[in-house]
């Protein structure tokens, strides 16, 4: 049985005295949170194409499992950010944790520019992943929050999409600069612009949006006022509703294929002799495809449904892994990884916003901010998961064979969805 209870009130600065649902209705708050989530998505594809060939180049590490550590420090804090975030959302509202975000990711083109070990680069992803957490999770549950159950996947799919977009772009954009003005330059300058216009959007533009989030509990026949334990909230997104736990996991999996691809991607085109631009451009299109097509893959999951457009995206992201990682047996191995990179963005394209909107159908308003943060804690723990899980196999049986094998576990994320999630 899903929990009831009511957050905590919170002193926060209302939209309006009587708040009503809709993307159309609230378009000019909706759309400055697209355009701050694009600077969000900016931030962490700087280093989409560079960091694991930067590793290498500049620190001289030779280790997979070393390379992708920066990734496990940037998934694991992420991931408790979001718990974190998803929680003090409903208690203090969410414009302050946003702004919060902004700020402790000031300080991440420093440490890129000045960096004297791979040390500083893996606490500059400490303060990312923080950066992520707070930003990405709060724009998402204020867009939940603005439009109303109707138009939900539609929602979710436009977030995406311009976080996802400026995550290619960014990657793409960041690996030209690294290879005209080298490595440090570029993270710095490309990272301080991005950080400075988030952060100005944010503290004086941006307006909470708790409000609307309690006009649509309040709206919900027969909801119960009963004040229930956040643990009550993570068990039964995690584990014991069935819908939310298999969004849970499916997540996680999603994500740790992202990981794959930031950290793994990188270092098998680099062995084929790519330069670190055609890496950068490579690597962009995974994101770019992922980003594009969310905007109609969201809306369409608000028509078919949450379940068998997760399911298939799952499946269809596994095949798009297994042609990345035969790509250098093929005649023409550049055609064959962006390929497969392209379907990988299409699969993921159909998971990512049917996953969101899944969560926000399932939980109550009162909640919502909470079990969006618990799934956000399991899908960006997969990070975390797939950079150690992808590093050990990589160092004990080569790249291609880790990437094959994530594949696998790929596709059976989706028999879990299939065999486990419910349809509402």
């Amino acid at each position: 049985m899903l929990p009831q209870f009511a957050p905590a009130t919170s002193r926060v600065e209302p939209l309006a005295l009587a708040p009503t649902l809709g993307l159309r209705q609230n378009w000019q708050q909706f759309t400055l949170l697209v355009v701050v989530n694009a600077f969000v998505g900016a931030m962490v594809g700087l280093e989409r194409a560079v960091l694991p060939i930067w590793a290498a180049a500049d620190f001289g590490l030779r280790s997979n499992s070393a390379i992708l550590s920066f990734i496990v420090a940037f998934g694991i804090v992420k991931a408790v950010t979001n718990l974190v975030a998803g929680r003090q959302a409903e208690r203090t509202g969410r414009k302050s944790l946003l702004v919060a975000g902004w700020i402790i990711g000031l300080p991440i083109p420093f440490l890129m520019l000045w960096a004297p070990s791979w040390a500083w680069v893996t606490a500059a992803n400490v303060l990312l992943g923080v950066n992520q957490g707070l930003c990405w999770s709060t724009t998402v549950v204020m867009k939940i929050d603005l439009v109303g159950p109707q138009r939900r996947g539609l929602a979710m799919g436009l977030n995406e999409f311009a976080g996802y977009g400026a995550v290619a772009l960014a990657a793409w954009a960041g690996a030209i600069a690294a290879d005209a003005y080298g490595f440090r330059t570029s993270l710095f300058i490309l990272g301080l612009v991005f950080s400075v216009l988030g952060l100005l959007l944010s503290v004086f533009l941006v307006r909470d949006t708790t409000i609307f989030a309690e006009s649509e509990a309040r709206a919900r026949v027969g909801a119960s006022r009963t004040e229930s334990a956040f643990m009550q909230v993570f068990v039964n997104t995690s584990i014991r509703d069935r819908s939310l736990s298999a969004c849970s996991q499916a997540g996680l999996v999603n994500n740790l294929n992202d990981g794959l691809a930031w950290g793994l991607f990188p270092l098998l085109f680099a062995t084929a002799g790519l330069t670190v631009g055609k890496i950068g451009l490579v690597a962009g299109v995974y994101p770019a495809v992922w980003s594009v097509s969310q905007i109609a893959t969201g809306a369409l999951s608000d028509r078919w449904g949450r379940k068998w457009p997760i399911v298939a995206g799952m499946w269809i992201q596994a095949v798009g892994i297994w042609i990345v990682a035969g790509g250098s047996k093929m005649a023409t191995p550049f055609v064959a990884w962006v390929t497969g990179s392209v379907l990988l963005g299409v699969g993921t394209a159909l998971v990512y916003p049917a996953l969101l909107a899944a969560i926000g159908d399932r939980a109550d308003p009162r909640w919502r901010a909470s079990a969006v943060g618990v799934y956000r804690f399991w899908r960006d723990m997969g990070y975390a998961v797939g950079a150690v899980l992808s590093g050990v196999l990589a160092d004990r049986f080569g790249i291609a064979s880790a990437v094959t094998a994530i594949g696998f576990l790929t596709f059976a994320s989706g028999v879990v969805v299939a065999l486990r999630m419910i349809e509402d």
